[in-house]
């Protein structure tokens, strides 16, 4: 899953939430040197990716995407999902998404001394650019595709995904659907699971 998903897949706590989005940063058992609701976020998201990853619906996802894009499939995938998070918010949050994303950006500045260089360098250009928010637009997916596209030297093609995505709207959006309800129960149960360790 992707920034929007992890995020919301976390719960109420600032801390955990930080932890499980900053998690992609943190290698091995580097995650031991933080505080420990930063410790269960980014444990909770390692979980996440792997039963992400495992998962048939995601899978099915997947393969449509696989012949054009190959290993860059599920990374895809993950951009596309938050796109649908982030378009169907009403459904899984009482909170407006704006509200949401602003109370996150304000926790990653209030908590920036403790975030790995990568992500603090990476800040500044998602809150400027509301990378969150404009999850919710297929415009604001293709930016976020043209970017991961540059990142990769324009070897992915990532940025032509745009097309798949229209053309395989509802598909991908039901497959989401079904996924993501599975994905929360799973998450809940996780962060119960590492709350008491």
């Amino acid at each position: 899953m992707n920034y929007l998903a992890h995020i919301y897949l976390s719960g109420e706590n600032d801390m955990v939430t930080i932890g499980n989005f900053i998690a992609d940063s943190i290698k091995g058992k580097k995650y031991k040197k933080y505080p420990k609701n930063i410790q269960i976020g980014i444990l909770l998201h390692r979980e996440i990716d792997t039963f992400t990853d495992a998962h048939h619906v995601v899978r099915q996802s997947t393969k449509r995407l696989h012949e054009k894009y190959g290993h860059y499939s599920g990374i895809i995938v993950d951009i596309l999902y938050d796109h649908y998070l982030a378009k169907n918010w009403s459904s899984y949050s009482d909170e407006s998404l704006d509200s949401y994303v602003d109370n996150f950006y304000d926790s990653l500045e209030a908590h920036f001394d403790i975030l790995p260089l990568r992500i603090q360098k990476m800040m500044p250009y998602m809150i400027t650019d509301n990378w969150l928010l404009s999850y919710a637009s297929i415009e604001g997916i293709s930016r976020v595709l043209d970017g991961m596209n540059r990142r990769t030297k324009n070897r992915s093609s990532m940025n032509e995904a745009v097309v798949e995505l229209e053309l395989f709207y509802k598909e991908f959006e039901t497959e989401f659907t079904l996924f993501f309800d599975e994905l929360i129960a799973f998450s809940k149960e996780k962060l119960n699971e590492l709350n008491n360790i």
